[in-house]
């Protein structure tokens, strides 16, 4: 589709998959504009590449943290990403948005000082024509909120636990489902219907920071993230209608490279609307296929 081509040491360390790993190298979030550009992140900046053109441009350097963790856009053309960087000061952490298709950027919200870690994810939800914010990541800075796409309306949902602790959620008709992600508790599937009832859907064996949709299906991964609870050793994509027949559809043993220098085990699911019948999925750090993206055909 089209090329980035990175400062002389990422040029070097992509040529290696570990040394790829180690620098967290290529892209790490990417959205769809309506009018055919995209938008992504990569370590250090956000690139843009505009429809039509062959070759992604940095439009901005990113000052906290290496990269946002997902990126979204609206209907209307506007892109979004929150800030998510270490924060152990717990400075003001703000949330950036572009209405010219990501050539410049400005700032739409600011969390203050003292209320959250940092953004989790912004999805925007065409039901109610508005953005759910996700952010963590202990006691009340683990937030779901409801915002306009303005930003003008900023309302919390769901606060104060490690199961309103998510970075995945996947609007549909009835309502919001999001995975937990926590080393702390047991993690589950959650649903809040359109009255914002909460209710308990089911359980998955470790911190999911991936979900998407295929048609009327609902899809979540898990990372191997081990702590005292979250024990698994695999790569987990859970799968379901709504409220019903959540099980395990895919499996993957994490490899043998450290964790913390080579990432955690991880099954990557795509943002944005997906209208194929198929499921797309990239893993890393998993054993026999490094990474790789896979597309599996998914029955209605």
């Amino acid at each position: 589709m089209a090329t980035f081509r990175p400062a002389w040491q990422r040029r070097l360390s992509v040529t290696n998959r570990l040394s790829s790993r180690l620098f967290r190298d290529g892209f790490h979030a990417l959205a769809v504009l309506p009018s055919g550009g995209i938008v992504a992140a990569i370590a250090g900046s956000i690139v843009t590449l505009r429809a039509g053109d062959k070759e992604f441009r940095a439009t901005h350097t990113i000052a906290r943290g290496t990269r946002p963790l997902h990126i979204t856009a609206v209907p209307a053309g506007a892109v979004f990403w929150g800030e998510y960087f270490d924060n152990a000061a717990r400075d003001e952490v703000h949330i950036y948005a572009s209405s010219d298709a990501g050539a410049t950027w400005v700032v739409a919200y600011t969390f203050p000082r003292g209320a959250i870690r940092h953004v989790h994810n912004i999805v925007h939800d065409p039901w109610e024509d508005c953005l759910w914010v996700l952010t963590g990541d202990y006691g009340d800075e683990c937030r779901i909120l409801r915002a306009s796409c303005d930003f003008n309306r900023v309302e919390t949902v769901l606060q104060g636990n490690q199961q309103a602790r998510a970075v995945a959620l996947v609007p549909m008709p009835d309502g919001l489902y999001f995975s937990s992600d926590t080393p702390l508790e047991s993690n589950y599937v959650y649903r809040i219907d359109r009255q914002r009832n909460l209710s308990r859907i089911a359980p998955i064996s470790s911190s999911s920071i991936y979900g998407c949709r295929v048609g009327d299906q609902i899809f979540f991964s898990t990372m191997v993230e081990p702590s005292e609870v979250n024990r698994d050793r695999d790569v987990r994509i859970y799968g379901g209608h709504g409220a019903n027949g959540w099980q395990p559809l895919l499996v993957w043993r994490k490899d043998r490279w450290p964790m913390g220098l080579f990432q955690y085990g991880n099954a990557f699911l795509p943002d944005g609307n997906n209208t194929t019948s198929f499921l797309a999925v990239t893993t890393i750090a998993v054993e026999s296929d490094d990474l790789t993206t896979s597309l599996y055909p998914v029955s209605s």
